[in-house]
């Protein structure tokens, strides 16, 4: 019998290991392929997309022609990708990249967290002020015919996008101001926005999110030391504390989607402050007690 969310708790199955040590700037965005048993993720500045082999640890890398900060995946093997200034197709395997959408708000921004909505209808990616200094950021709605519609306007930094079990929902926050809101979604068009939770002072601002099967929400606390799981009321149910300072973004990955993945950010550090945290910029897991959703697939 499926329990609620408050009665299944988290256990884990074992310590954070290191799945990808890297000295980056900022990795985000992992991303799971169940049909390849890959495991993909980027590092930002560096423009570059990692592909994982689940089974063997052997990593693959593509080069990207801009700074690339979201993944989705798509139709016939290939994942939809937000760089920089727009939205286009890459082939995994040949590193191919081809232009499906410009969005280019000039050179003071970038585009930021990306995802597919559950029925591969949309790959939703908004966009960040690179001075984090004003609300400037858009996030924009991208069909698969190229079209990029603007869809929530005035934001500082785009992030944690993520949807319900039963689409109904869509979750995303602007980490600056600390706050993920939550929508009613339809066929695309979101309504009746509300607060969903508010990081407390000094526990980080909300990144890149994931979604359970219980819907419950995990969310990476940019500068808490932490990830979050929020009940489907906002509630915080569970704290999971991380050897970094800067986690990015979380997702599930491997048999099951029991396994969290998470990556992070050095980017901001001080030399002292990496004395401390190393791994900072590196790759994460750990097993829990609970599976995650599986990413759809854009319509491209």
């Amino acid at each position: 019998m499926h329990q609620p969310a408050e009665g299944r708790r988290v256990v884990l199955k074992g310590e954070i290991r290191t799945l990808a040590q890297l000295s980056a700037q900022v990795t985000e965005c992992p991303l799971w392929d169940p049909v390849r048993q890959r495991l993909h993720f980027v590092e930002i500045y560096a423009r570059r997309i990692h592909t994982v082999d689940w089974a063997t640890g052997a990593r693959h890398v593509i080069e990207t022609p801009e700074p690339v900060a979201s993944l989705g995946l798509a139709q016939n093997g290939l994942l939809v990708a937000g760089l920089s200034r727009g939205v286009a197709l890459v082939d995994p395997d040949s590193g191919a990249c081809t232009p499906l959408a410009s969005i280019d708000e000039g050179p003071a921004n970038r585009l930021n967290d990306g995802r597919c909505d559950p029925d591969g209808r949309f790959f939703w990616v908004g966009s960040m002020v690179e001075a984090l200094d004003r609300p400037g950021g858009t996030l924009y709605r991208v069909s698969p015919d190229g079209v990029a519609s603007p869809m929530v306007p005035g934001l500082i930094c785009s992030n944690g996008l993520a949807w319900s079990p039963d689409g109904a929902t869509m979750f995303h926050a602007d980490s600056r101001l600390g706050t993920v809101f939550a929508y009613d979604y339809a066929g695309g068009e979101i309504s009746n926005r509300r607060v969903f939770a508010v990081a407390a002072p000094g526990e980080g601002r909300p990144d890149g999110a994931a979604m359970d099967d219980e819907g419950c929400y995990w969310v990476a606390r940019y500068d808490g030391w932490r990830i979050v799981r929020h009940a489907p009321d906002g509630r915080e149910l569970f704290v999971l504390p991380v050897p970094v300072q800067n986690p990015t973004m979380c997702g599930f990955a491997g048999e099951g989607l029991r396994t969290l993945v998470f990556t992070s950010a050095r980017g901001s550090l001080s030399a002292a402050e990496l004395a401390g945290q190393p791994l900072a910029g590196s790759v994460f897991a750990v097993e829990v007690g609970v599976a995650g959703l599986p990413e759809p697939r854009f319509r491209a």
